[in-house]
């Protein structure tokens, strides 16, 4: 059956999966690119990683999925996944590997766009540097780091970084924008 055949890492590169019962399936990095999963049964399935570029999810059962990084950029039907992010302003924190790592705490604006794809890391298009703290959660007397990480960007105290460019697409979790997490552990994690 379908059910045994799924592994870790499988190749189920447009695979037709209609009505298929991967309840609990381990398919963490699976190739799903462009496969048919209507109406598959994918509750608590493990799709960590896994490539469901355009791949058709329409009436997919999905609760309690871990679809943690996974890829749904051009995913059709993709089931509501909450975004779960506050409205208004909020606090956030971000790690910065400079000469050391850093955890940067952030206010993200009224008026910041934002968004959450799938994980606990998300994007902004602009947010106030708050402080400067050393990973244990102490303020430092550091009044600027700068990220090297992607593209070059500093953050400093008091001033509002912003950005190089913004992608509006939710499910695009590693693009442009200023990454955030929630809380100061999972940055800390990350």
């Amino acid at each position: 059956t379908i059910e045994e055949a799924v592994k870790q890492g499988a190749n189920l590169n447009g695979a037709y999966l209609n009505f298929a019962n991967l309840k609990g399936a381990n398919l963490k990095g699976a190739n799903l690119n462009g496969a048919n999963l209507n109406f598959a049964n994918l509750n608590f399935a493990n799709l960590n990683g896994a490539n469901l570029n355009g791949a058709n999810l329409n009436g997919a059962y999905l609760k309690g999925a871990n679809l943690n990084f996974a890829n749904l950029k051009g995913a059709k039907d993709v089931p509501f996944v909450p975004l779960n992010l506050p409205e208004g302003e909020f606090i956030a924190y971000k790690k910065v590997r400079d000469d050391v790592d850093y955890i940067v705490k952030l206010k993200i604006l009224e008026d910041s766009k934002r968004s959450r794809a799938t994980s606990d890391k998300c994007r902004c298009d602009k947010a106030l540097v708050l402080e400067i703290q050393d990973i244990e959660g102490n303020k430092l007397d550091v009044t600027e780091v700068t990220n090297f990480t992607y593209a070059d960007c500093t953050y400093k105290v008091g001033e509002i970084v912003e950005a190089d460019s913004w992608d509006e697409d939710r499910f695009n979790e590693c693009s442009h924008g200023i990454h955030f997490f929630l809380d100061r552990q999972s940055a800390v994690n990350y």
